[in-house]
């Protein structure tokens, strides 16, 4: 089974490319996916992420107000690199184990992993293939901010955080630009599957 690892900046459309790949036959896993588990209520990054930055980041009812943590982590380097330490090695392990699951249920050509911090998690070396997905920076802005409610300052912020969309690029091994279209997109996408599987389903 190839194992593609698929990554990009904030609101760039992979999530988008992700579910093209589900429909080509590819397994999906999704990193945020994972995260979101480990954060939970009993998560083994709850309680690692409430005693970091304290009760504040949690609702009423004990969950962990995600929100309320990006406004922190965003707003500190510091912090945002406290978070990565305590989420990356649950959700690595959780990619782990569901590759290696599929792997040997062997129902599959194909998994893409949908993982937005690949390169800043050091996990490059985990895949076959690492595809970046790309579109112009004041359409990735306008996309967040539709999203997420947030303001242009807030995603701006956001974006920096990141490792720069042109190094993404450099990196990796395939680059998708889905700045234009979705069928323009997902042509791009049904010709990489049929270079890296073959077309297989």
């Amino acid at each position: 089974m190839l194992k593609i690892g698929l990554t990009g900046g904030i609101a760039t459309g992979k999530a988008a490319v992700a579910d093209c790949c589900a429909r080509l036959g590819a397994l999906v896993i999704d990193a945020d996916d994972l995260a979101h588990e480990a954060l939970a209520p009993g998560g083994e990054a709850w309680r690692k992420a409430v005693d970091a930055f304290g009760r504040g980041i949690l609702t009423p009812e004990g969950a962990i107000d995600r929100r309320a943590l990006a406004r922190l982590v965003f707003a500190d380097t510091g912090k945002r690199e406290q978070l990565n330490m305590i989420v990356h090695p649950p959700v690595i392990a959780g990619i782990t184990r569901r590759l290696s699951f599929a792997e040997a249920e062997g129902k599959h050509p194909a998994a893409v992993v949908n993982v937005p911090l690949l390169f800043e998690a050091g996990m490059a070396e985990m895949f076959d293939a690492v595809v970046v997905v790309t579109c112009p920076r004041e359409e990735q802005v306008r996309r967040c901010a539709a999203r997420d409610g947030l303001s242009v300052e807030e995603v701006e912020a956001r974006i920096g955080a990141q490792m720069p969309l042109d190094e993404k690029e450099r990196r990796a091994d395939y680059v998708i630009d889905n700045g234009g279209t979705r069928e323009e997109t997902e042509t791009q996408v049904e010709g990489l599957w049929k270079t890296l599987t073959g077309g297989s389903r």
